[in-house]
């Protein structure tokens, strides 16, 4: 379908924001210098991170052209589905993000759609099939099935913190942006990308990761995976 006059082209493609708020302000300055004014959010805003609030409120001021939730916002009304030695941790972060935001920012956040089309392209958290299940950087047996009959289109999608495209089965381009607010790829730099004309670019872009950290550990010591993954870039 072809866009209309008044619709963009180029969007800022933001996923894995986690209640980081220095690196949305950092990255939202670094898109406005490119004369970036639409928006791709895919998911995972406030829960596990140092300002739930207030990134949800700074994010609801953005002119979202797509704004799809991740797994993390689904808990928030939802019982996680996670192992049983990870569920303390998992339930403590989602209690605090509930109480920072309050019942009517977590019920919104709930309540985004799961996945979107824009312009041909599907956008969706972990994959078309799972907001959990998600692609590897290298392609794998699971590939054709987490396609769930995708062909010949670009599939953007996030959850796994890692910044990296490639090819996909049956004609598909397969585009993790990676993490604003907790990279796993060694890289503690927020990363995002830019869709212009169908093709993804990344971006990396310094933030006070030092800010970010001293806040998450000022929540107590259950934060302590989440400071290591501002700080490193990666788990413990």
């Amino acid at each position: 379908m072809p866009e209309s006059p008044n619709q963009p082209s180029t969007y800022a493609v933001l996923y894995d924001i986690h209640g980081n708020l220095v690196a949305l302000e950092t990255v939202l300055e670094e898109a406005a210098q490119l004369g970036l004014t639409s928006f791709i959010l895919g998911g995972d805003y406030a829960t596990f991170g140092p300002w739930p609030r207030e990134t949800v409120e700074l994010l609801q001021t953005l002119h979202a052209t797509v704004l799809i939730r991740g797994n993390v916002d689904r808990w928030l009304e939802e019982e996680p589905e996670v192992a049983a030695n990870a569920l303390p941790f998992v339930t403590t972060g989602v209690n605090a993000a509930l109480q920072a935001l309050g019942p009517e920012l977590a019920g919104w956040l709930a309540m985004l759609p799961a996945a979107a089309e824009l312009d041909g392209v599907r956008i969706c958290h972990g994959s078309p099939v799972s907001d959990i299940e998600t692609f590897a950087p290298h392609a794998n047996e699971r590939d054709e099935r987490l396609l769930a009959g995708n062909a010949d289109r670009t599939i953007v999608f996030g959850h796994s913190h890692v910044q990296f495209q490639r090819n996909g089965p049956r004609g598909t381009r397969l585009v993790n942006p990676g993490s604003v607010g907790a990279p796993l790829d060694g890289d503690p730099r927020a990363a995002w990308g830019i869709l212009a004309d169908g093709e993804i670019h990344f971006r990396r872009t310094e933030y006070d990761t030092e800010r970010a950290a001293a806040r998450m550990r000022s929540l107590g010591e259950w934060a302590a995976p989440i400071v290591h993954r501002i700080e490193y870039g990666a788990d413990p």
